[in-house]
């Protein structure tokens, strides 16, 4: 590549990567402590409303099926209305919804108010990584990603010690509990960042008038030769895609990062209470692994790019995960307890830039948009298993260990099959290769 094209990509690339990579940090951020600071509500929460274990487990859960429901009408409804106007209409209304959180008064009400908030927030997610596909090459994209959803570990370790914070301090202003002014106050923030995206976000290259016209060109010609690589789902009808084999394979594995996350970020401030903590000293144990993880997932991301391999980046931390929770049915102690849970959180979010990265390598322009937000809402759909199950099996034996073995299982199964995607796909293009080099 001549000197001046290298200079022009680099300048390109960093330039959008700082417009619209940490303001997408930042609202994912916040979507994600509205999503998971039930977790910390519950602390308190759970014994105002008198909610069992297993009512919990589904009120938690249940945000997930309507995220199923609404998640690949919302990615489509992206690609035709543009990334601007539907990532600020999905943040506008899932901080309305987040902060009616406060009005739960029991069973019925969380649950309703929880499938709401699934609803309003169904394709933010799915939709930014359809919108990076818009904005980088694909040898970028494992480490973009990561950056990305290094937002997840970072939530919970800066909204952790936080939302501690204010179930204390904000305890009975106005004659409300803690908790509800939790909810409250953690909203506000999205309701604010809708309106941002107005201004931040471009809809695409060619709308980016903050770009040189060197760089757009030189973007724009880079894109369209990725979308002229042949990808093994290419272009073919919606109901193909959605059920296309490549995107349940890919959905189990995303599964057994997203799944495992949702069950832990909910339940894992309760696991850690348990050993007689109060509030405060949870949100601050809590934060730990996400520390720990938001280190090595970028990291883990770079080098995924820089190797250019996918399989093992994302198999590994999988691996890991499955592991170190299943090592909770041996180790009983608070110490034991944070060092399992740091290397599962590790495991957990190491392997999403690689897993997201070969997602978007495999699926063309035209499917991407569908492709994406049902790997997404599948994957995410099996957090209601997990989320319940917990609930239920810690009802039923009184154990968290017991109630961590669905997490193992789905972990387990998410790396078995991204090695076998990994081994199919490498005898494919064996085959390919001989195919090409076979005399007529």
């Amino acid at each position: 590549m001549p000197t001046s094209e290298r200079t022009v990509e680099a300048r390109t690339i960093r330039k959008v990567a700082l417009r619209i990579v940490p303001f997408l940090m930042i609202c994912y951020f916040v979507s994600f402590v509205d999503r998971v600071n039930l977790g910390f509500a519950a602390l308190d929460m759970v014994r105002d409303l008198r909610l069992s274990p297993t009512v919990f487990g589904f009120g938690g859960g249940i945000f997930f099926l309507s995220y199923f429901l609404c998640e690949v009408p919302s990615n489509l409804l992206l690609a035709r209305v543009g990334a601007r106007r539907w990532i600020a209409r999905i943040m506008l209304t899932w901080g309305i919804v987040a902060g009616a959180m406060a009005l739960v008064t029991g069973p019925t009400s969380l649950y309703l108010i929880r499938f709401l908030l699934g609803a309003a927030e169904a394709g933010f997610f799915p939709g930014v990584i359809l919108y990076i596909t818009y904005w980088f090459p694909a040898e970028y994209r494992a480490r973009i990603i990561g950056w990305f959803t290094v937002a997840i570990p970072v939530s919970s370790f800066i909204g952790s010690p936080i939302s501690a914070m204010l179930l204390v301090a904000t305890d009975g202003w106005l004659g409300l509990r803690g908790w509800q002014w939790m909810f409250i106050l953690e909203a506000l923030p999205a309701v604010v960042l809708g309106f941002v995206c107005l201004v931040v976000l471009s809809n695409g290259p060619s709308d980016a008038t903050w770009l040189r016209p060197d760089e757009r060109t030189w973007l724009l010609a880079r894109l369209d030769a990725d979308r002229r690589r042949q990808r093994p789902v290419g272009q073919m009808s919606l109901w193909r895609v959605l059920w296309h084999r490549d995107v349940l394979l890919l959905a189990v594995v995303l599964a057994g990062s997203t799944a495992v996350s949702s069950g832990l970020q909910l339940w894992q401030p309760q696991i850690i209470q348990s050993y007689d903590l109060n509030n405060m000293q949870t949100g601050l144990l809590n934060s730990i692994p996400f520390a720990l993880a938001s280190v090595i997932m970028v990291w883990v991301g770079q080098r995924s790019d820089r190797t250019g391999e996918r399989i093992w980046h994302a198999a590994v931390p999988l691996m890991l995960t499955a592991v170190s929770l299943a090592s909770a049915l041996a180790f009983d102690s608070l110490f034991s307890i944070v060092v399992i849970l740091s290397f599962a959180v590790i495991g957990i979010y190491a392997g999403k830039g690689p897993v997201w990265a070969v997602s978007t390598e495999w699926l063309s322009a035209g499917t991407a948009a569908a492709g994406l937000a049902q790997i997404n809402a599948l994957s995410n759909l099996a957090g209601f298993g997990t989320t319940y199950a917990m609930g239920f099996i810690k009802d039923a034996t009184g154990s968290f260990p017991l109630a961590l073995l669905p997490l193992v299982g789905l972990s387990a199964m998410a790396a078995v099959t991204i090695l076998w995607i990994g081994r199919n796909r490498a005898s494919i293009a064996v085959a390919a290769d001989k195919a090409a080099v076979t005399p007529a």
